[in-house]
């Protein structure tokens, strides 16, 4: 498996491991991973926050190709699939698979600007992610159609939002922040590095040294996903986040549930054999914030004090 393109002829993707900054974008990526159950993630941030470099290095690393990127004016058939247009000309009928079988192939389907795109096939494809079936009834097609992908989608709120319904559907929700002074020093120094280095001798080993960190990565991601279905959750971290679920009013039930799936992800990650309360308070921003009244309204995506405060006394400090 490819871990990264450092090679001339291949896309000039920053190495997954060498990405800075953006923690929690990348937590979320790596949790959606180990359990797929969690169903995709949506990242929010002003343009220039690295959200697509970072779907697509880590793309690169678990799967070893970019993902399948669904365009803004995609229409019914290039997602869903149809008829061959060349062999209908000829007098045949040909299916041509749709995007999301392309996804199931490579394993990531990835949307950008999700915002902008038509709420009626972004309800399609998250309901695909949610049951691992694509079922295609029309213009004489008729297919049912057993498919598992792990989807990400980007989006700049000032550009616009999700209808609720849809925000929901989205397993996790991240913030993409702005670097520090530190951090932007870092990231211009790791981006000319990478450009002098690739294609060239690599005499330092930077990009040996960048391929054998993604690939540590990737291996403690593996492990964890085998790992994953031994890590037991106990009754009172249950109790914990129905609570904090409801301090926060979020919205049905999903979110509870989404957030004890990702405690459990985390947990494997870390090597714990059983989701401590640590845990569950890490993944409750990225499970719960989508999913609150006011953010349902139009409001913010963030998670400050007042939010933690709601729920700080449910999870002592150790």
């Amino acid at each position: 498996m490819r871990l990264v393109n450092a090679a001339a002829e291949g896309p000039r993707i920053l190495p997954y491991s060498r990405v800075v900054g953006q923690a929690e974008l990348k937590l979320a990526l790596e949790l959606n991973h180990v359990v797929p159950r969690i169903g995709g993630v949506l990242m929010a941030g002003t343009r220039g926050t690295a959200k697509s470099t970072l779907v697509r290095a880590f793309a690169l690393m678990v799967h070893g190709e970019l993902p399948v990127t669904l365009p803004i004016n995609a229409t019914d058939d290039r997602v869903l699939g149809g008829w061959d247009l060349d062999a209908l000309i000829k007098g045949e009928t040909r299916p041509q698979p749709g995007l999301l079988e392309d996804a199931h192939t490579r394993g990531l389907l990835y949307i950008d600007e999700v915002n902008l795109l038509d709420d009626h096939l972004v309800n399609i494809i998250l309901d695909v992610v949610s049951t691992g079936v694509l079922s295609v009834q029309r213009e004489g097609l008729a297919t049912a159609k057993q498919l598992s992908f792990g989807l990400v989608g980007t989006m700049n709120p000032e550009e616009g939002g999700l209808r609720p319904q849809l925000l929901d559907r989205f397993g996790l929700m991240v913030t993409a922040g702005q670097l520090g002074a530190e951090d932007r020093h870092r990231m211009i120094r790791t981006v000319l590095d990478f450009e002098e280095h690739l294609g060239g001798s690599d005499e330092t080993g930077w990009l040996a040294d960048a391929e054998r960190d993604t690939a540590a990565l990737r291996d403690r991601l593996e492990r964890a996903r085998q790992n994953v279905p031994g890590v037991r959750v106990p009754d009172d971290v249950l109790r914990l986040c129905a609570e904090a679920a409801t301090r926060v009013d979020a919205v049905g039930q999903r979110g509870e549930i989404v957030a004890t799936l990702a405690a459990r992800a985390l947990a494997a990650l870390e090597g714990a054999d059983r989701v401590e309360p640590g845990h569950l308070l890490r993944v409750l921003p990225m499970a719960l914030r989508h999913r609150r009244p006011e953010t349902a309204h139009g409001g913010t995506f963030g998670w400050g004090p007042e939010d933690q405060d709601r729920v700080a006394d449910l999870f002592p400090a150790p």
